[in-house]
């Protein structure tokens, strides 16, 4: 059987576009992928990319539920981290765990209460 897997995009949930922002792009990093509006009033869907890793943020209800744990696979982890803390951000100061696998993570939590988990693999290689 042939398959054809490719990345995973997943979809978190957001309930405050100006904080979504405020963290995903002014403090982690992100730049916006493309937004979408079915009616200017109605709930705004967004598609964030940081290098490779994408993700869904969504104010429709259906969408997600808040308390997400989303893993993202990074490389230059510790480096990240310092570009983080130099921003001096009131709601986050991550910091660098090692894994007893051998990874390092890093957990955010955004202000929705989704958490991110930064992860290098430093033992083994990741396909």
């Amino acid at each position: 059987m042939a398959t054809g897997f490719k990345r995973v995009t997943p979809t978190l949930r957001m309930f405050d576009t100006a904080k979504a922002r405020e963290f995903y792009l002014d403090f982690l990093g992100f730049s916006v992928v493309f937004e979408h509006r079915f009616e200017p009033a109605l709930p705004l869907f967004m598609r964030v990319r940081l290098d490779e890793a994408e993700l869904n943020l969504s104010e429709h209800h259906g969408d997600a539920s808040p308390g997400a744990s989303v893993t993202i696979a990074t490389s230059g982890l510790a480096e990240y981290r310092a570009v983080l803390l130099a921003k001096a951000y009131g709601y986050a100061r991550p910091g660098l765990v090692n894994q007893p696998w051998g990874d390092t993570t890093m957990t955010v939590t955004d202000p929705f209460f989704n958490r991110l988990i930064f992860s290098e693999s430093l033992g083994h290689e990741r396909d």
